[in-house]
C-alpha cells in the first residue's frame, strides 16, 4: 500500500513538471484521457525503478565529484536519471519526452521537491 502511495506522488511530480516545465512532455499513443494515470504510474514506476537501480551505480561512480561540488552534483545526476527515465519510457510509444538538459535539470529539481513534500504526508513502512 505504502509503495502505490508513493508511485502515486510520484507520478503527481511528474505530472506537475510536465505542466510547468517547458521541454517536458507525457505522451501517450492516443488511448484517450483514461489511460493518462496508467501512463503516469507507468513513468513513475520506470523512474523508480531507474532510481533504485542505475543511481547508487553512478554516485558511487561519481563520488569524487560530489564531494568537491558539495554535493550540488547530484542535482546533475538527478537530472540524468530523469533523461534515462525519458528515453525508456520513449521506446514503449508511452512515455516521458524531455527536450534537453536544462528541462531535465528544473523538472528533476521539481519532482525532488514535490517528493520530498509530500513524502512527508505518506506513511513510512517503519512507522
Amino acid at each position: 500500500m505504502v509503495l502505490l502511495l508513493r508511485l502515486v506522488v510520484t507520478a503527481f511530480a511528474v505530472w506537475l513538471a510536465a505542466a510547468w516545465i517547458d521541454g517536458i512532455e507525457v505522451t501517450s499513443s492516443g488511448h484517450g484521457a483514461g489511460w493518462d494515470l496508467v501512463v503516469l504510474l507507468g513513468i513513475a514506476a520506470v523512474f523508480t525503478l531507474v532510481n533504485a537501480v542505475v543511481k547508487p551505480v553512478v554516485q558511487l561512480l561519481s563520488l569524487p565529484l560530489i564531494v568537491l561540488s558539495l554535493g550540488l552534483f547530484l542535482l546533475v545526476i538527478n537530472a540524468l536519471m530523469l533523461m534515462l527515465t525519458a528515453a525508456v519510457t520513449e521506446l514503449t510509444g508511452y512515455g516521458l519526452t524531455v527536450a534537453g538538459f536544462g528541462s531535465a535539470f528544473w523538472g528533476a529539481l521539481l519532482i525532488s521537491i514535490v517528493n520530498w513534500v509530500l513524502g512527508g504526508v505518506v506513511p513510512d513502512r517503519r512507522r
